[in-house]
């Protein structure tokens, strides 16, 4: 009789942490890309909502794409609330270029978001057309001694290509002769260099792989402190190895301030361990050309903090 009574006992043990299984509800996240639906962050975004399911059984990642900057950042803050399963994405465009430039734009500052993760970091390069044969930064101190005007294509008129452009040229002391003209697109302004439109461009390694591919233009130097490492630029050099100010572009995933710390951590494990994935990191890396670059709150602020300096220095060139 005791027995049974043990079998049925264990019986309803196991029925009941089955029916706790089942009964674990799996909550949609949305993610908010307010850039381009082609672009290469609604890319990524879309990459990592796919590989959610793998690595979290109950958060789910839905990827979507709603072009307008800070438009699209203004209204998810006004409707998202704490713990209201939306995040979204910013950089320094917004916390450090649009903040200085155009802060009636803004509707929010930093302590509006809780920070969850560095979804990429993307170093962007400089080409010129091939047929200035500029190949590195002392060919490029060489022509900007000549003493000539410059044109550079950007990816509009304030963005991260533009003050990238304008701080290198700037601090070359070129900064009365450079010309930034604005294209809408990030792969418009990577394709006019090739066109004979400018002489250099400043885009994503990604944008202008084809066109250096077929000979249209050269890389001359890469946005970082130190030599490309990975993919086919590889070996380019960094402006920052010569003292030239730099930043590279980041991709913040951010959630409503005031979200649970749990919640919070949940979703930044869930990140870390989608870009740790082999096949996200190697497609990441040699399709995308992009870094995988965890980063701590502290690196984040300091990050925003580097750019807004450069803003600060830079921004006559930009907006002159």
């Amino acid at each position: 009789m005791k027995k049974r009574l043990l079998c049925f006992a264990m019986a309803g043990v196991m029925a009941a942490s089955v029916l706790t299984g089942c009964g674990a509800k799996k909550e949609s996240w949305k993610v908010t890309c307010p850039w381009a639906p082609s672009g290469v962050a609604a890319m990524v975004s879309q990459k990592a909502a796919e590989k959610s399911t793998s690595y979290s059984e109950t958060i789910t990642l839905v990827a979507e794409a709603v072009k307008g900057d800070a438009a699209t950042v203004n209204t998810w803050v006004a409707n998202a609330k704490p713990n209201s399963k939306e995040l979204v994405f910013a950089g320094e465009g917004l916390f450090s270029i649009t903040s200085i430039l155009d802060p009636a734009k803004m509707q929010f500052t930093y302590d509006n978001f809780a920070y969850v993760e560095n979804l990429y970091s993307s170093i962007f390069v400089l080409s010129a057309d091939a047929e200035l044969n500029i190949n590195s930064i002392a060919d490029l101190e060489a022509f900007v001694q000549e003493g000539k005007e410059i044109s550079v294509a950007v990816n509009g008129a304030t963005s991260s290509e533009a003050f990238l452009a304008a701080a290198l040229f700037g601090s070359m002391g070129a900064g009365d002769r450079v010309k930034l003209v604005a294209y809408t697109s990030a792969a418009e302004a990577a394709q006019a260099v090739a066109k004979g439109e400018t002489e250099f461009a400043v885009s994503h390694q990604s944008q202008i792989l084809e066109t250096q591919q077929q000979g249209g233009v050269t890389i001359v130097c890469a946005f970082d402190d130190k030599p490309l490492a990975n993919g086919p630029f590889a070996g380019v050099e960094g402006v920052g190895e010569h003292g030239y100010p730099f930043f590279r572009n980041r991709c913040l995933v951010l959630a409503c301030a005031g979200t649970d710390a749990e919640k919070v951590a949940e979703l930044k494990k869930l990140y870390d361990d989608i870009l740790a994935d082999e096949e996200v990191a190697k497609w990441l890396e040699e399709t995308m050309l992009l870094e995988v670059d965890p980063m701590s709150e502290e690196d984040v602020k300091a990050h925003i903090e580097n750019v807004k300096n450069i803003v600060n220095e830079y921004k006559d060139i930009v907006e002159g």
